[in-house]
């Protein structure tokens, strides 16, 4: 049974103008610039101030407009197409940015990599097709290769792929032609690749090394003690062995030499061309005083445009001649400036927010910008900053998040800046930052024949007067990337 009834309730919404200021204030200033290329393209009402593209198109409009007054056999057709602002004459003509999009598009509908780099797999089937093979063993190498993980791993069984083929092609196939085709594998650069595990890894490596006392005792040790060499146990590998001190020191150095990942170089370098860190903020040190500035050399100066202006005016001050046309055009030229006036409040309240909280972290961490010395951070939250700015926790959270500062010891996220406290024994707050760095110190100072233990660690921090657990002095280690002292360990 339907029934009708009235009912209050208390919701908090937020305007499209709040939310295309938060979209922008968590983006970095890289991503800004194409942010604004892409509003501009879609709103015609926006413009960039001194912009090329722009200016070009309106002296192509002026031009248009004083051919009109002086020639009456001009066709209007030709004018509207000729002074389309979106109307490029060439390619030297369209922005960079724009022949760029229609690359990638372009690339992406022939189903063409955009990456310049070339993959693991690529770099193994392209070895494969210098191989002259029997059509069916090239089909098996070709998807034994597919299966090898980036790192240059074959975690699979010949047993499982042999099923596996023969479910996805309906042919069937012997083991031994799977087999096959990973020692033809195996066999390809970079060495190593087509290992099923770490030690086998090792060891196709120093097969292809030439022949030395260092290398076949390296391969005596990763065939024979690979667990106790894990784990640093050299004692016993000397023993159960029967290997002198030093042959085992000259056949570590060959193995530290190997590479454990041999995939990895190709992951790495495909991602590296696609990394780019543009700092945010850029501070300087003057003699003794930091001048922070906003990085905003690429960020392109918007403005309304005035032809829509002008046209909305022309609208508003002739309403008893308006056709429904001309009500429907007022209309879309209406919402076209208000959101042009949206996105060019949201993009200064952005810098407007940013120059803000910049500017009271350099103030707190005033001493670590002079200095560059880690133990100078102060312990630091987010609510510190938010209480001194006026700004809600929720929007420090949004500038600190992807946004980088540019000092001169070096580029550092603005997370970094923010840090956890402890208590010294002399009753002063100190960042856990500053201790990770003293605990740094420590482990790269030690005696190596005899690494410092986690309880050793923490008697020299209690010294220093950072009285710390054990297990905290062990999970800051871990944080450091440092194993246990027993791994540390070196003849």
């Amino acid at each position: 049974m339907l029934q009708q009834k009235l009912q209050l309730k208390l919701l908090t919404k937020l305007s499209p103008q709040q939310i295309q200021t938060i979209k922008l204030l968590e983006i970095p200033t890289l991503e800004l610039e194409e942010r604004i290329r892409q509003e501009v393209e879609e709103n015609p009402a926006l413009e960039i101030i001194d912009d090329p593209i722009t200016s070009s198109n309106n002296e192509s409009n002026e031009k248009n407009e004083e051919r009109e007054d002086n020639d009456d056999d001009f066709d209007s057709t030709d004018f509207e197409r000729d002074s389309y602002i979106n109307d490029y004459t060439t390619e030297d003509d369209v922005p960079e940015y724009a022949l760029e999009e229609r690359s990638r598009k372009e690339a992406e509908r022939e189903g063409v990599s955009f990456l310049n780099g070339e993959s693991l797999q690529e770099h193994l089937l392209n070895q494969l097709g210098f191989r002259t093979l029997k059509k069916e063993l090239k089909e098996v190498t070709e998807y034994v290769i597919g299966n090898i993980d980036e790192n240059g791993y074959l975690r699979r069984s010949a047993e499982s792929m042999v099923d596996d083929y023969s479910f996805q092609t309906g042919k069937i196939i012997g083991e031994s032609v799977v087999e096959h085709a990973i020692e033809l594998i195996k066999s390809f650069d970079p060495a190593g690749v087509g290992a099923s595990s770490l030690e086998e890894c090792l060891l196709l490596q120093l097969e292809r090394k030439n022949s030395t006392p260092a290398i076949e005792t390296a391969k005596l040790i990763i065939s024979k003690s690979f667990m106790d060499l894990s784990q640093k146990r050299y004692d016993r590998i000397i023993k159960d062995l029967g290997i002198e001190e030093k042959d085992i020191k000259s056949a570590i150095s060959e193995i530290i030499k190997l590479n454990p990942k041999p995939g990895n170089s190709w992951d790495s370098s495909i991602s590296g061309n696609n990394t780019q860190i543009t700092p945010d903020f850029i501070v300087e040190n003057e003699n003794g005083e930091l001048n922070i500035t906003l990085n905003q050399e690429s960020i392109p100066e918007l403005s309304i445009n005035k032809n829509f202006a002008e046209m909305l005016d022309e609208y508003t001050n002739n309403k008893s001649n308006q056709s429904k046309e001309m009500k429907e055009a007022a209309v879309f030229v209406k919402q076209k400036l208000d959101s042009a006036k949206w996105f060019i409040s949201a993009v200064r309240q952005r810098h407007e927010t940013l120059q803000s909280v910049i500017n009271a972290l350099v103030e707190v961490q005033k001493e670590f910008f002079l200095s560059g010395d880690e133990t100078k951070l102060k312990p630091l939250i987010l609510k510190d900053i938010a209480d001194k700015t006026g700004y809600d926790v929720s929007t420090i959270s949004r500038v600190s998040n992807s946004k980088y500062v540019q000092t001169e010891f070096g580029i550092f996220p603005i997370k970094y800046l923010f840090t956890d406290a402890l208590q010294t024994n002399d009753g002063d707050m100190i960042s856990t930052k500053g201790i990770k760095t003293v605990l740094e110190e420590c482990i790269n100072n030690e005696d190596k024949k005899n690494p410092l233990t986690d309880d050793r660690l923490m008697e020299i921090l209690a010294e220093k007067g950072y009285t710390i657990a054990r297990r905290t002095v062990a999970k800051y280690r871990e944080q450091l990337n440092f194993p246990v002292a027993r791994l540390r360990k070196e003849l």
